[in-house]
């Protein structure tokens, strides 16, 4: 499978490249672009800041001018937080996308987007202080609606970026079962 890894708010760190690795290891080709040309960041309001600061349409351009190459191949889409929202819009916009993998993080969902029953798989934690129960829940219904077939796994206990291990947030039973699950999905594609 080709796979399209984004970055969280953090930037592209150790943990991004390891889970690259990891994939790569079991047979799947990826790409982890680097959307801050280099910004790594030790808190989510640093990261979040310069996020802001470059603002979310010259990313997304860079987003999309790295998939770009690759789309023909049919992608499956995936990210980590704010690299969820980035792969998830994507995803949406891409007729040849193979998949879409979300890791701790969704997007809000353009009216227009419509999809031919692309499958989707979201590992999030359970609370997660930026994907809210209320919005899981209207996220999948208009997912649903648009034609997706989502999977959803909470993690209870874990904080929200619990698969990066330099971060309090991990935890790492719940990042082994994610990876494991994920490992399923990627392989039905």
């Amino acid at each position: 499978m080709n796979i399209m890894l984004f970055h969280s708010a953090f930037g592209l760190r150790p943990a991004v490249r390891a889970a690259a690795d990891r994939l790569r290891g079991e047979g799947h080709q990826v790409w982890t672009p680097d959307l801050f040309e280099g910004r790594t960041f030790g808190t989510v309001e640093e990261g979040m800041e310069f996020k802001d600061g470059v603002g979310s349409e010259e990313l997304l351009k860079r987003a999309v001018l790295a998939a770009a190459p690759y789309s023909e191949r049919g992608l499956v889409y995936a990210g980590f937080s704010f690299g969820a929202s980035v792969a998830q819009t994507l995803a949406l916009g891409d007729e040849q996308a193979r998949g879409l993998l979300l890791l701790h993080g969704t997007s809000d969902i353009a009216e227009s987007a419509a999809v031919d029953e692309l499958p989707v798989q979201l590992h999030v934690a359970e609370p997660d202080p930026f994907e809210s129960d209320d919005w899981l829940t209207a996220w999948y219904l208009r997912m649903g609606r648009i034609g997706a077939d989502v999977e959803v796994y909470r993690y209870p206990g874990a904080g929200h970026l619990y698969t990066d291990p330099d971060l309090d947030d991990w935890d790492a039973e719940a990042a082994e079962a994610t990876w494991r699950t994920a490992a399923g999905f990627l392989a039905s594609l």
